[in-house]
């Protein structure tokens, strides 16, 4: 699978999407927050020397499952930001992403830890952001990103009456949540309208009294 660059506003579950695909496929994956692990490090590995040496998440993963096409989902690539070093040199993820997102050089990526190179080439990216300015030109022209529109009040409502039907909601839970989706005076988020569905099957869940 190419590299797939999911551009959207936050909360349509572009996460969400991701980690079921991997579920999908049954395919051993990592997700990565890239406001916590904004360096390389964790997950391409550190070169020996440092106290923080060792190989990176995604090796481990490959070794430990014997996978070599992994699915490896990085949320929110464009609040990695910079990370320098006291040497000058860029540690930041989207870098260390460069050369795996380009199959000529993913083929023969050499480990720094290890110092061996070992073939990435099939690895699946899934990548997503909220916003595609401060992801550097060189990731993009790799990754074009697929633009993905906010949703409808129709979209979510639809939604709603599918996810409520499945989980067993009653018809007035569903028409409840579905009037609170469309008296919403401003934009509401497939998050916040899953929130509601699992409030009302908590709900639903607890011993009437009579």
């Amino acid at each position: 699978m190419p590299p797939l660059l999911l551009d959207g506003p936050p909360g349509i579950a572009k996460s969400t999407w991701a980690r079921h695909l991997a579920t999908a496929l049954r395919m051993p994956s990592i997700s990565v927050e890239a406001t916590v692990e904004n360096a390389s490090f964790g997950l391409l590995g550190c070169q020996r020397g440092w106290a923080t040496a060792g190989p990176g998440r995604l090796l481990q993963l490959i070794l430990q499952e014997r996978v070599g096409n992994p699915i490896v989902v990085i949320d929110e690539l464009e609040k990695a930001g910079r990370v320098t070093g006291t040497n000058g040199g860029s540690y930041d993820l989207c870098g260390g992403l460069l050369p795996l997102l380009e199959p000529a050089t993913a083929n023969r990526w050499t480990c720094p830890y290890f110092q061996v190179p070992f073939d990435l080439g099939q690895v699946s990216w899934v990548m997503t952001v909220n916003a595609t300015r401060p992801i550097p030109e060189p990731l993009l022209s790799r990754c074009p990103p697929i633009r993905l529109p906010h949703l409808t009040t129709r979209d979510l409502t639809g939604f709603a009456r599918r996810q409520g039907a499945r989980r067993a909601l009653s018809d007035d839970s569903i028409e409840v949540i579905v009037e609170a989706i469309q008296a919403s005076a401003g934009p509401i988020s497939l998050r916040t309208v899953m929130r509601m569905i699992a409030r009302a099957e908590t709900l639903e869940a607890r011993p009437q009294w009579h």
